[in-house]
């Protein structure tokens, strides 16, 4: 039966509000990415203790990245994002009234748990808005709001900081956040039901969490957000310490990567998609990732350093939406809200280990080089593991 247009309209502004109100939120970690040389020196701390900062919410994340997926099958998402936005925007408004380290260090931490309540249950919420052939696609469309966000940040922020200082401007970001919230809680249907479905027992997901591609899928995604976090995070420091850059500088490569990252999301579920081959899609991305980042030492021209930048930054989440696609096509899509958990569980270990590492490298060395190599490493890594994937036998396959 096909949806009437005021059921198809419906659908659209659900995902537009999904969508916003994920952009809205990541305007709080970017800024503290962004803004982290401001921050450093005005609190005083270590690039490890910054380190620490960005770690200490990417491991409370992790942790309830399975609770939280599980949850989402259990309840209604939309009350699970909701609560989950309300928190991480508290948070980000206290984050800019805070000035000790140590009490920083908390807010992120909690900050995690409840970014841990909009990351599952939105996903579920976007992808019941899209026919089930187009679930990579609805999934890009997802991430993608967040560095759509990132371009206005990189874009703005640099200038709007000499004036207003990094606080006032994570106090805006809040408060614009709590905004778009308050317009999805007021407009936002609850997602529709899976027809058939039942909520998993403990049983099932030991039985789900057991299958070899979602855990061969799982290192994968160890990789993948090592890459995202341990690149959004430093970057910008890279550019202004190692690379000898001012922040307005930072700014606009991040922006201009940022611009190329938000589309390539919904442009890689939408050929995954449409191929009906996500591996594919997550292989070469996994690729042009090892050579790009191995690349970035070793190039200083401020022309170059964009070029490469450029081209890491189409492919950084590219492969996101197929990614999550890959294990549903052995476990199928019953318990989809605990598979993405449990894959954003593994994705965010990655992150928590390189934003915490690639700032002990920077210490040790002195330099960003040790840590992005290592990077490259794991992607290389990550590209054989696609391999073993695409071998397992059909008999795996729901």
């Amino acid at each position: 039966m096909t949806m009437t247009a005021a059921s198809t309209r419906k659908r659209g502004l659900n995902a537009t509000l999904i969508v916003v109100c994920q952009s809205m939120q990541a305007l709080a970690f970017g800024g503290i990415a962004l803004f982290l040389p401001l921050i450093r020196e005005d609190i005083g701390i270590s690039p490890s203790q910054a380190g620490l900062l960005a770690a200490a919410g990417t491991f409370t994340y992790a942790l309830m990245q399975i609770p939280s997926g599980y949850l989402s099958d259990r309840f209604d998402p939309k009350r699970l994002f909701v609560a989950g936005l309300v928190g991480t925007n508290l948070l980000s408004l206290s984050f800019a009234l805070l000035d000790s380290y140590g009490w920083l260090v908390a807010n992120q931490a909690i900050s995690g748990i409840f970014r841990a309540l909009v990351f599952a249950p939105g996903l579920m919420l976007i992808s019941r808005q899209f026919r089930p052939d187009r679930r990579a696609t609805a999934m890009g469309l997802y991430v993608a709001g967040g560095f759509s966000s990132n371009i206005l940040l990189n874009a703005l922020g640099p200038a709007l900081v000499g004036p207003l200082g990094w606080r006032w401007l994570m106090i805006l970001f809040a408060a614009s956040g709590m905004l778009v919230l308050l317009a999805f809680a007021k407009l936002g249907d609850p997602a529709p039901p899976k027809t058939g479905a039942k909520p998993p027992t403990w049983a099932d997901a030991r039985e789900l969490l057991s299958h070899r591609a979602v855990w061969l899928a799982g290192f994968i995604q160890f990789v993948r957000l090592a890459v995202v976090t341990g690149i959004a995070f430093w970057l910008p420091s890279l550019i202004v310490e190692d690379k000898g850059y001012s922040l307005a500088v930072a700014g606009a490569v991040v922006a201009i990567g940022a611009a190329l990252t938000a589309p390539s999301n919904f442009l890689g579920g939408w050929v995954s998609d449409r191929l009906g081959r996500p591996l594919a899609v997550v292989g070469v991305s996994l690729g042009v990732l090892a050579v790009t980042i191995f690349l970035i030492p070793l190039v200083d021209s401020l022309p170059a350093l964009i070029a490469v930048i450029a081209v890491n930054s189409i492919f950084l989440q590219l492969y996101f939406g197929p990614l999550f696609a890959v294990p549903l096509q052995y476990v199928g899509t019953a318990n989809t809200g605990l598979v993405t958990g449990f894959s954003n569980f593994c994705a965010n270990l990655g992150g928590v280990t390189f934003s915490f590492g690639l700032g002990a490298f920077k210490d040790a060395t002195g330099s960003f080089d040790a840590g992005l190599w290592a990077l490259s490493g794991m992607c290389a890594a990550a590209l054989a593991v696609t391999w073993l994937i695409s071998r397992l036998p059909a008999e795996d396959r729901h």
